[in-house]
Order: structure tokens, then sequence, then C-alpha cells
């Protein structure tokens, strides 16, 4: 489980819908502050538990709030591959990314990510550094729209809206490396049932891989509830042998 696939599922983006579906916006503020925690599955064992964090960030100039998202393997999977990544966001609104930092431990690796959105310049400054060998691995600029996401901010706007069964949406969005238009459709209605209870959820899928903003061939899908929570119970990364499916399930919800 490498850490594009673990953070890639813990994401769906949205912005100005495309058909005949009206604008999709239902108006849902954000939580002051929420914390959902999930466990991860891989090929049918416990392979590790994520957090997902948000804050709003106090004495900004515009409404702006701090996304934290901590992965953490556990078990058998530990033991193959360690891994211990803590990224963090920053965006205003209306869901605009201002900045991420990424620190991932992985195996025997330990690398250092940061990401400035400019969004008077309409650029992003992607920069990586090999934290032991203290070397700078990556460092480059590509051109963004002025309000783009990042894959986190991206999973706040799409619950923020509502998209019924047969609709889609499209954003631009951005990991600083690589930047597109990525379409995002809401797909079926479903039943979850996880150790939290049954949830009455829409699936959605996002189109983020097979070369548009991650080159792995998969698909990735999320299952959030059909309510005025939008809380995502399950999400779910498909990907190409010998990696498979990659689920994570919510377990735990504070405010």
């Amino acid at each position: 489980m490498r850490r594009a696939c673990a953070l890639a599922s813990l994401l769906a983006v949205s912005a100005a819908p495309i058909g005949a579906q009206g604008d999709g916006i239902s108006g849902r503020p954000l939580q002051n502050t929420e914390t959902l925690h999930y466990s991860i599955e891989w090929r049918l064992i416990t392979a590790g538990d994520a957090q997902m964090k948000l804050t709003p960030v106090d004495g900004a100039a515009t409404p702006t709030w701090r996304a934290t998202v901590h992965l953490e393997s556990a078990g058998l999977v530990s033991k193959l591959y360690k891994l211990n990544d803590n990224y963090a966001v920053r965006f205003e609104d209306p869901f605009c990314s201002m900045d991420s930092s990424l620190d991932a431990q992985e195996g025997k690796k330990h690398h250092d990510t940061k990401v400035l959105y400019d969004r008077a310049h309409q650029s992003a400054t992607y920069v990586e550094r090999d934290v032991l060998k203290n070397t700078t691995i990556a460092n480059k600029q590509i051109q963004v729209p002025s309000c783009v996401a990042d894959v986190i901010t991206g999973l706040y706007k799409l619950r923020s809206m509502h998209l019924e069964p047969g609709q889609s949406t499209q954003i631009p969005t951005s990991d600083g490396k690589k930047s597109a238009m990525v379409r995002i459709e809401a797909q079926e209605r479903e039943e979850i049932k996880n150790r939290l209870g049954n949830f009455k959820t829409i699936r959605y899928e996002a189109y983020l891989f097979n070369g548009v903003i991650y080159s792995k061939k998969a698909s990735m899908q999320l299952w959030l509830t059909d309510d005025a929570r939008r809380l995502p119970v399950q999400i779910r990364a498909r990907m190409a042998f010998p990696i498979g499916n990659i689920t994570l399930e919510l377990e735990k919800e504070e405010h």
C-alpha cells in the first residue's frame, strides 16, 4: 500500500456541475470541528487506521479551515511495509486550497512535501525533500486555476453539494505536480452496513486515476450518507494487481 493510493482514497472533488441538474449546492455549512476515524482494509485484513480532522483557522481575514489526515499501517501490513503519513492542508472559502504539507514515513524512506497554491499568480509550487539524506528530490511550479482543490479540500466541497444519481460535475484539481479537470459522478443509492450501523448513502465515482491526476490504473468510489451530514462512511480504491482493493470504513465520528 503506497502513500498515493491511501491518500487518494480519502478524497473526492466537485465544482460547477454539468448537465441538466441544477447547481447541486445544498448550502451545508462546514462543521466548526469534526474528526472522522476509519479502519483501512486490504485483502480482507485490517491494514491500518486513518483519521481526518477539520478545524477552523482563527484570525484569518476570510473563512479558512485546516484539514489534517493521519494514516498509519497496522498488523501484518505494518511488518511488511510500515507507513506513518501526516497530511495537512489549509483552504479558504469557496473551497480553494492555499497550501499543503505531507510528512511521509514509508518503509525505509522519509520524505517531506510542501505545496503552495498562489491564487493571484495562478500557480502551484511543489517541493519534495528526502529528510534522511537532506536532499531535494523535486522542485517545480505549474499553472493552475485561481481556485483549485487538493484531494482533501475536494472532499469537503463534495459534502457541501447534493448530486443525485445520474448527475455529474467536474472541477480543476491539483496535487502540486499536475492539474486537471476531474469528473465525478453520482451513481446509485445504496445501503451500507458497518460497525456504526446502517446508512442510506449515494455512491460516487471520482475519475482521478489512469493519467488524470494519478498515473496508476485504478478507480475510486465513495459512499456519502444521503442526508444533511453527508458523511463519507466508506471509500474504496480499486487498484490493479498486485495491490487490489483498499477500503476505508468509518468507525467513529467526533465533534
